[in-house]
């Protein structure tokens, strides 16, 4: 991997004086990833949480509709933020958007592969979701989660490069194999 160059990580001067930032200064490389899983761990129970509070008043018709609309803006804004922390501008095709995809929040919780790459194309599949296998777990169906995703994975794609398209192979509530959860195709258009 070779050596990371820190100052790209560096704590911006604003925040300095932030005690909660200041902490962080302290700890080792494992405690800071320990805090990172965790964090995205929170983040998708809150994420979680809040869903079943919209599908318990208004049921699931709504929270998904509202869970997409909600997706629709976080995942732009999620991109947004991966690409400055990395110095990436927008266009910069499949690699880019390959590079952006291990860093979301669920790339520190799922497992996820990359398969078929090349310049023009790449297919992106979901070998363990944190929530698909924890409906499993309890004897649940698996979540309806494609029209999300649909969503989801192509505005995150189109903020790396306006010229991706995004296609569904397959996502719950669509058959799929054991192998992986869900598998989406990015393609450069022109």
């Amino acid at each position: 991997m070779g050596d990371v160059d820190l100052r790209r990580y560096s704590v911006p001067s604003t925040m300095a004086g932030d005690e909660g930032i200041r902490l962080l200064d302290q700890l080792s490389k494992e405690e800071l990833i320990r805090i990172i899983i965790d964090d995205a761990k929170n983040w998708l129970a809150h994420d979680g949480l809040w869903f079943q509070a919209v599908e318990k008043r208004y049921g699931i018709e709504v929270a998904i509709d509202a869970d997409t609309e909600a997706w629709r803006y976080f995942t732009v804004i999620e991109a947004t933020r991966i690409m400055e922390r990395l110095g990436l501008a927008p266009g910069g095709g499949i690699p880019a958007l390959v590079e952006c995809l291990n860093h979301r929040l669920y790339a520190r919780l799922n497992l996820q592969d990359v398969i078929e790459q090349s310049d023009s194309r790449v297919v992106f599949r979901m070998l363990d979701c944190r929530v698909q296998s924890a409906r499993r777990r309890k004897g649940l169906p698996d979540f309806p989660c494609k029209v999300v995703g649909l969503v989801e994975y192509a505005e995150f794609a189109r903020t790396v490069d306006p010229r991706i398209a995004t296609r569904c192979l397959a996502c719950p509530p669509d058959a799929h194999p054991d192998a992986f959860w869900c598998a989406w195709e990015f393609a450069v258009d022109g």
